[in-house]
């Protein structure tokens, strides 16, 4: 099957065939037509899978064929969980576009809203946004929502899992009734039909992968070591085997600032990516990373989610996440776009009930080993009573800092006296 085959347009095949694609991926042959009929489409597709063509095309293509209107109002709007997300959607609009008539602009939070206010004042036909970047900007009446005629919700699963759904509410209640709405999720969970049913009409449903699979063409294995031995057993990992690109997902921001710390003292460049970093610092990661400057990326889920790093060919669990659908998530940054992958798991002895639940949802057993040097030593009361431990001291020193804030505060107020 050809891009042409689908219904798209000469100026839009022309910068398809300039981006190098020549066959649509799976979910761009079944949602394509779809939202060309003006269907809505309720879409089931990991990242990696060319979700975002999927709707960027067809959504072009259908403002480009509609008419002119006066100063350009905001006809379009894609709103996305992550700020890197949006820059990642934008980025595709730019590229598609680039023979239509079509602008687009993006608005997130984290940085100046002056540029971002100076763009939409010029008029734009698609917005990717943020919803609290969008909802900021609409309620002081900087932005205008009321000529939407596309609306298209992307990663909103991840949106529900971040608490957007009341930030969702009110966008929905601001934006005309009569639109078409496209919803792409990485999984059909129960809540996504719940929030599709109140406000998809009578919705196309396709799926590019079936629910809770993992990506074909990805290598999984477990190693299982000590928790004490993570940190050396990656370093070896990395070093022995060469890889030049590794994505590490870590279950805490302080536990991905020390790990790439760790990292750079043993000569592998890395770069730690979450909520706390800045925006400018997570761009400049990124960036870093994409161009191979950085080996090693590491990042929490939230941070990670919709980072679309094409033919990305190593991926490490330095801790499994809580959720087996996470693992699911975690694994489809690789083997992507026909490339082999392969996805790591570093495990320790209380993880073992997290493989148990990843698992039962893959329905197969993952592959283990054990590496010489780095064998199992602890046991699962050893390591508990240390995760006590470390609870308990962290407490003391929480309060024990507390303390000598307030008694210096006292102090103080003494000497002011």
């Amino acid at each position: 099957m050809s891009f042409k085959s689908l219904g798209l347009s000469e100026a839009l095949l022309k910068a398809i065939s300039k981006k190098g694609y020549t066959t649509p991926s799976p979910i761009q042959q079944k949602a394509i037509p779809k939202i060309l009929e003006r269907k809505d489409v309720l879409a089931s597709a990991q990242t990696g899978t060319g979700k975002t063509a999927a709707f960027t095309l067809p959504m072009l293509q259908i403002l480009n064929s509609g008419k002119n209107l006066h100063n350009r109002p905001v006809r379009a709007l894609v709103l996305t969980p992550t700020r890197e997300l949006a820059a990642q959607v934008m980025d595709d609009v730019n590229t598609y576009s680039e023979f239509t008539n079509c602008k687009g602009t993006v608005i997130f939070g984290g940085v100046s809203e002056k540029p971002q206010i100076k763009a939409l004042r010029k008029g734009v036909d698609i917005l990717v946004a943020t919803p609290g970047r969008l909802l900021d900007l609409q309620s002081r009446n900087i932005i205008s929502l009321s000529n939407i005629e596309i609306l298209v919700l992307d990663e909103a699963d991840r949106m529900l899992d971040m608490g957007f759904l009341r930030d969702i509410k009110k966008i929905l209640a601001v934006i005309p009734s009569k639109r078409q709405n496209l919803l792409f999720s990485a999984t059909f969970s129960k809540d996504i039909k719940k929030l599709a049913n109140t406000f998809l009409q009578h919705p196309v449903m396709v799926e590019a992968t079936p629910e809770n699979t993992t990506a074909e063409k990805v290598d999984q294995l477990i190693y299982r070591t000590d928790k004490t031995k993570k940190t050396a057993l990656v370093i070896k990992l990395i070093d022995e085997g060469d890889w030049q690109q590794v994505l590490i997902f870590t279950r805490t921001k302080h536990g991905a600032n020390r790990l790439s710390q760790k990292l750079d003292k043993a000569g592998i460049t890395s770069a730690a990516i979450h909520g706390n970093k800045s925006q400018g610092a997570r761009t400049k990661a990124l960036a870093g990373f994409k161009s191979g400057k950085t080996r090693v990326l590491v990042a929490t889920d939230i941070a990670a989610r919709g980072l679309d790093i094409p033919l990305l060919p190593h991926v490490i669990n330095y801790e499994l996440p809580n959720v087996p659908e996470d693992y699911v998530h975690r694994i489809g940054r690789t083997g992507r776009a026909g490339a082999s992958g392969q996805a790591v798991s570093i495990v320790s002895v209380d993880e073992n009930e997290y493989v148990r639940g990843i698992e039962k949802l893959l329905g197969e057993r993952l592959e283990s080993e054990t590496v010489p040097g780095f064998e199992v030593t602890e046991t699962l009361k050893e390591v508990l009573d240390k995760k006590a431990e470390n609870k308990a001291n962290h407490r003391s020193q929480r309060n024990k800092s507390r303390n000598n804030k307030s008694s210096s505060r006292g102090s103080k107020r003494r000497r002011n006296r």
